[in-house]
């Protein structure tokens, strides 16, 4: 039964304030909602209990992103957009710009609030197993004053908060101390986007001299609130990590969960999930002494981030968003073998796009659109072909007038280490190939420029 907007009464004071003195005023009678998108399901539904609502949307006092020499605030009202966006947070918050892409789809990314989410205390809620794992604080206000308090112990049972009845939360505080660390974010379900977790972990760990120093592991679906690992940390810290401690750490993550059944997923199959991804962190903090550091950031920056960072190497967007989905790689051998297998599955058009990426053999300018780095890279492998005499130069423009007449692409090689004569004869002997034989040739020299170009991306 939908609810009837005549029970309502909806109010926007329009500033900080003035909400903090109406919510004093009638302590427990105001409901302050922001972007709304938790209410509005309610709403929907017929489910909605609270009566007054006091809309807080765009205040300047709680709509901003303040980054400090040792912290970040991130005000309550500050939505999944405004988070995914920031560039801090992207690059020494990766965990919650992760989780940020999660949330929902765009409208709700759009909408839906930091504060939001963490007052609706749902143990599902993507972003929460990072502030966790990332010790935030948060800043409460009320006309009394303000109160900082650690987000962990925020949430003492189902949808129950330490929040006061004349209360908001006024800011998320980040301390910004995480830049050695190993950073691990993976949400379980039906799918990434739209679709609330099955179980989601947030973890962050640091290994000196094969030792555990520290580590941080928050897990979100499988207890009434988010949880933090704690007993599962002790476990694992000051200890290498072999594969004993990490069966020892997945027993001790199952015992510390309290999963449940219900319609997206059962406790059993919770519990093997959650000691399946605490698993797979400590592997991957393993092999940490393996991963570049341009490796160990780009694994944990958002997929959209994370693929127009890798994009330049290949061109392919398609390869690009395949290969920010199979993250985490844990070293170089595996990320050159992924890339072989992406780039064999795509389709024709998609490899077009590749070819369309490059310059001609001879250019300074690539055919289509090129990022400045592929144009770099472009330009160095074709050092040979800049050095050569006129006449190789007029018959490589020649060469490519005719190969892209005839093939509809431009000519694609491998150009590192070879000279412009020798490029000059691949191209006319290619001349001779049909359609179906040159696209094929062409991927493949695409493949080992590929190649090329992720070794050199990985030395940064």
């Amino acid at each position: 039964m939908r609810s009837d907007p005549r029970d309502y009464e909806l109010v926007a004071p329009g500033s900080l304030q003035a909400v903090l003195a109406l919510l004093a005023r009638n302590p427990g009678e105001w409901l302050a909602i922001a972007g709304g998108t938790d209410v509005m399901v309610q709403y929907a539904a017929g489910k909605l209990p609270a009566r007054k609502l006091i809309s807080i949307w765009n205040l300047a006092e709680l709509r901003n992103i303040e980054v400090r020499a040792n912290e970040i605030r991130i005000g309550a009202a500050s939505t999944y957009t405004d988070i995914r966006e920031h560039e801090v947070i992207a690059r020494e918050f990766s965990m919650l710009a992760r989780a940020a892409h999660w949330t929902g789809g765009i409208a709700n990314q759009n909408r839906g609030t930091i504060g939001g989410n963490i007052v609706n205390a749902s143990p599902a809620a993507d972003s929460l197993p990072a502030l966790l794992a990332y010790d935030a604080e948060l800043i409460l206000v009320s006309v009394r004053g303000e109160r900082r308090l650690p987000y962990a112990g925020f949430h003492t049972d189902y949808k129950k908060t330490r929040l006061a009845p004349d209360e908001l939360i006024q800011a998320v505080c980040l301390s910004r101390r995480y830049s050695g660390y190993v950073c691990h974010a993976r949400k379980v379900g039906s799918r990434n986007a739209q679709a609330i977790a099955k179980v989601c972990i947030a973890a962050l760990g640091r290994v000196a001299s094969g030792t555990v120093e520290d580590v941080r592991i928050a897990l979100g679906s499988v207890a009434p609130v988010p949880l933090r690992l704690s007993e599962t940390e002790r476990v694992v810290t000051g200890k290498v990590i072999d594969e004993s401690l990490v069966s020892l750490a997945r027993k001790a993550a199952v015992a510390e969960i309290r999963p449940i059944d219900d319609i997206r997923s059962t406790a059993k199959y919770r519990a093997a999930v959650a000691g399946n991804l605490v698993a797979e962190f400590l592997n991957l903090l393993k092999d940490e002494k393996d991963v570049s550091n341009v490796l160990r950031r780009w694994n944990g920056v958002p997929i959209d981030d994370a693929a127009a960072q890798i994009l330049p190497c290949c061109g392919s967007r398609a390869w690009a968003r395949e290969m920010a989905t199979r993250r985490p790689f844990k070293d170089e051998a595996t990320l050159l073998a992924v890339s072989d297998e992406m780039w064999r599955n795509l389709i024709a058009s998609d490899w077009m796009e590749a070819f369309g990426s490059h310059p001609r053999i001879g250019a300074s300018s690539a055919h289509g659109s090129s990022a400045q780095q592929s144009a770099a890279w472009a330009m160095q492998e074709q050092k040979e072909v800049a050095d050569a005499g006129d006449a190789v130069k007029i018959a490589l423009a020649e060469g490519n007038r005719e190969y892209e007449q005839k093939f509809g692409h431009i000519f694609i090689v491998r150009a590192t280490g070879k000279s412009a004569e020798e490029i000059l004869q691949i191209l006319r002997r290619r001349l001779k190939n049909d359609a179906r034989a040159e696209l094929f040739e062409a991927a493949e020299q695409q493949r080992q420029i590929t190649q090329i170009r992720l070794r050199k991306w990985l030395q940064g």
